[in-house]
């Protein structure tokens, strides 16, 4: 950031008036921008849906106005339709009911799709022939630039399961800023590009996830054979059909009281596996331990440790690898211990774990209390398919390579998302001017 951008931003923060703003309703604001209510930018539109469309959409955070069968799977619409607001691409609707990230609810302009229908309840507007820029508006929006002005206006209906009580007339008297039109336009144009970024960022990422996802299910054998579709060269044999508890032993962890929790030695918990194949390692636990229990339930680099019991069904028997070893480090009595006598290679158990034949052995097998449940027996039988060790180091080492890949486009999608609010507090509010 330039040293006079970083001085201004300073002294707004500070409540000083830089040369060339001044102070508003909104805040500090460049000398040529306005203030003005948004129904002199926009109309209210209550446009029926009289031609009878069928494209029902949800306001989503991710994709803004999407359909309701594609986002939910299903259509959670009221049968008669004819009540609904049809709207045009282009044309904006507000949902004011709060959700996460949008504790003001959330306001999208339809994108995707030609027309679409949405829930009287929605707030709906178009820009007017005073609004020539609304792409300006749809980041504005999204910035979260309205949220100051409808909190001021807003109560939570206490019946209305979080639907906040904004009356229309209200809304439409919220004020917005309005820079010059040029000005927005090209405002509009760096965010979009922006965004733009970020969607090619996530294509790649959901682009490698589709790709290890094909080749974890050719690389190890199908149920019923012997042989996975995909080799590496070299190797022809058969993998070898093993159970489980002839390649090592297993223990419960350890049942903590609530006096022991938050103090102690580092202890590995549910979240530290969830969602994962490595142990997240970075945001342990603590519990109490004494020396014969920090002995009895250590972890050791290449043990594998499965959720013994879950509240969803998806989430029990999840594995994870300890990468490395923890020193005076226990785990919860949700876990399972597994630990290798057979010298499986670890990056090969990361993933051999998680693939469909495993899983599916494991789902036959959970047990339905409260939570979702296996047992050190249900993990002892079970039927893992095991090529050579070098077989072994070549498959493990090709996957962690992809999640690795994965994990970079992650990170970089983060940042690119990150630079994207950054760009939106800056420019959207003046502190830095576009050339004209």
């Amino acid at each position: 950031m330039k040293p006079e951008i970083k001085t201004r931003l300073a002294q707004i923060r500070a409540g000083e008036i830089p040369q060339g703003y001044k102070k508003t309703k909104l805040g500090i604001i460049p000398q040529e921008w306005e203030v003005m209510p948004l129904k002199s930018r926009f109309d209210r539109l209550t446009r029926k849906n009289s031609e009878n469309n069928t494209n029902v959409m949800t306001i989503s955070a991710q994709y803004g106005l999407i359909n309701q069968e594609e986002f939910f799977k299903k259509e959670i619409a009221s049968e008669d339709k004819s009540n609904y607001y049809l709207l045009h691409n282009g044309e904006f609707a507000y949902n004011k009911s709060y959700s996460s990230g949008y504790p003001f609810g959330a306001i999208k302009r339809l994108s995707l799709y030609d027309k679409g229908i949405v829930s009287p309840l929605y707030i709906c507007f178009s820009a007017n022939n005073h609004n020539p820029c609304p792409e300006f508006y749809q980041h504005y929006f999204e910035g979260g630039k309205l949220n100051s002005e409808i909190q001021a206006i807003a109560q939570e209906g206490a019946r209305n399961h979080g639907l906040l009580n904004i009356s229309v007339e209200d809304f439409f008297y919220t004020k917005i800023i309005v820079p010059p039109l040029e000005e927005q336009k090209k405002i509009a144009d760096i965010l979009s590009a922006q965004d733009r970024i970020i969607e090619l960022c996530e294509r790649k990422t959901e682009e490698l996830k589709r790709t290890k996802k094909y080749y974890l299910q050719k690389m190890f054998p199908k149920d019923g054979e012997e042989y996975p579709e995909i080799r590496f060269k070299g190797f022809t044999d058969a993998w070898e059909q093993r159970k489980l508890g002839d390649l090592g032993t297993f223990k419960n962890g350890m049942n903590f009281s609530k006096d022991a929790m938050d103090k102690g030695y580092p202890f590995v918990n549910l979240q530290n596996i969830f969602g994962r194949n490595v142990i997240d390692t970075d945001n342990l636990g603590l519990a109490e331990a004494t020396d014969t229990q920090l002995r009895e339930y250590n972890l050791l680099q290449g043990d594998i440790l499965f959720v013994r019991s879950s509240v969803k069904l998806e989430g029990v028997g999840e594995a994870a690898l300890v990468p490395k070893s923890l020193e005076n480090t226990t785990y919860s009595g949700f876990i399972i211990r597994f630990r290798d006598d057979s010298n499986m290679d670890d990056d090969f158990k990361r993933f051999v774990f998680g693939i469909k034949s495993v899983r599916d052995q494991i789902m036959a097998k959970a047990t339905n209390s409260a939570n979702k449940n296996i047992s050190q027996e249900v993990l002892n039988n079970l039927e893992v398919l095991l090529p050579s060790n070098a077989e072994q180091q070549k498959i493990g080492s090709f996957f962690a390579r992809l999640d690795d890949l994965i994990t970079l486009h992650q990170r970089k999608c983060e940042e690119e998302k990150k630079k994207k609010n950054a760009l939106q507090q800056l420019l959207l509010t003046g502190i830095v001017r576009v050339k004209k």
